[in-house]
């Protein structure tokens, strides 16, 4: 047998006994051709017990990305909220607007104990019958400029706080991806419109049935209701006073995008807000009216009316789902192609 033949063979035998033992600092042959070998990613397909009608049941690869994209979603959410509602300045804010119905409703008391009947005007006269009155007060008075500053300073924070903060970097390099820090963002902000709505009228609620004589409510047609029937528009008032602050928080959230300092963001949309007032009180502007946001504040006043009426409160809302959508899509473009420095 000649030479060459010879280390040929010997050649074999080691390669053989390399794949039946594992020489220490060596990576077997079969090894290493499965880590070459690359598959791709299996097309999404139910799991085969679903198939079969005996398991669980689900999607596996991509659900499976989805359900971790999604899971950690609601902890940035969560942590988000966390972290709006354990600040002092956003409990202050939430402090001040529940003290307010509280000296509204001790003022309208002492002024229907001091006034004759002769002398009360119609809103103490009405809250002199019914407790439930003191809410929808509270609302008129607050909706308009202090309920606007609660949620301007978060929805107007979130992007420009982040930013002059120097954090936002940090926050996108997570990774959180630039749409999905712009959702948490966005509804985090939401979450306090509605808390801050709640707080008003449970605060209102509980001084009116304090101060006030309980019983039917009058309501402005002239009719009566019970006290379930005013809980349940109570709630109507809840739920579209809270979208009006949800598409102010768009707004403000649109503005944040363009700007690294928050009361920037902040001090704008309350510009914006007092500028609506001031066009509304023009009557040559009378035709622009129906199209400000500050405008549709007020519709609440429509679960006041017998029958609801239902028309000025879908007017108001389409009105703040346009306005969500139009600023949203602002904050989208404006957040999604700049350049993060800071």
């Amino acid at each position: 047998m000649s030479t060459a033949e010879t280390r040929t063979q010997a050649g074999a035998g080691a390669a053989a006994a390399g794949q039946l033992r594992r020489m220490p600092g060596l990576v077997p042959v079969t090894e290493t051709l499965r880590t070459v070998e690359r598959r791709a990613p299996e097309p999404l397909t139910r799991d085969a017990d679903e198939d079969a009608g005996e398991g669980t049941g689900g999607f596996t690869g991509g659900h499976e990305a989805g359900g971790l994209r999604m899971g950690a979603f609601w902890r940035l959410l969560g942590s988000e909220l966390a972290l709006t509602f354990r600040r002092p300045r956003n409990m202050a804010l939430l402090a001040v607007l529940g003290v307010v119905p509280v000296i509204l409703g001790i003022g309208l008391r002492l002024a229907s104990s001091t006034a004759g009947d002769g002398e009360m005007g119609g809103v103490v006269q009405n809250l002199a019958g019914n407790s439930l009155m003191l809410t929808f007060l509270s609302f008129s008075f607050l909706v308009l400029l202090l309920m606007p500053v609660a949620v301007s300073v978060v929805a107007g924070d979130a992007i420009a706080g982040e930013a002059g903060g120097g954090t936002l970097r940090y926050l996108l390099a997570a990774p959180a991806g630039r749409g999905r820090l712009l959702a948490v963002k966005y509804l985090n902000a939401v979450v306090f419109g509605y808390a801050v709505t709640a707080v008003v009228a449970v605060t209102a609620l509980l001084t009116g049935l304090a101060l006030f004589p309980g019983g039917s409510v009058t309501l402005l047609s002239g009719t009566t209701i019970t006290v379930g029937e005013g809980l349940l528009r109570i709630l109507l008032a809840v739920g579209y006073v809270g979208a009006a602050m949800a598409a102010l928080a768009a707004v403000a959230l649109a503005l944040s995008t363009f700007t690294e300092v928050a009361i920037g963001a902040i001090a704008g949309t309350l510009v914006l807000v007092v500028v609506c007032q001031v066009v509304r009180a023009v009557p040559a502007l009378d035709p622009i009216t129906p199209y400000l946001l500050p405008t549709r504040f007020t519709d609440f006043d429509g679960v006041l009316r017998d029958p609801v009426d239902y028309a000025a409160l879908r007017d108001g809302l389409l009105s703040f789902a346009a306005y969500i959508a139009l600023f949203g899509s602002i904050a989208w473009a404006r957040f999604s192609g700049k350049d993060i420095t800071s």
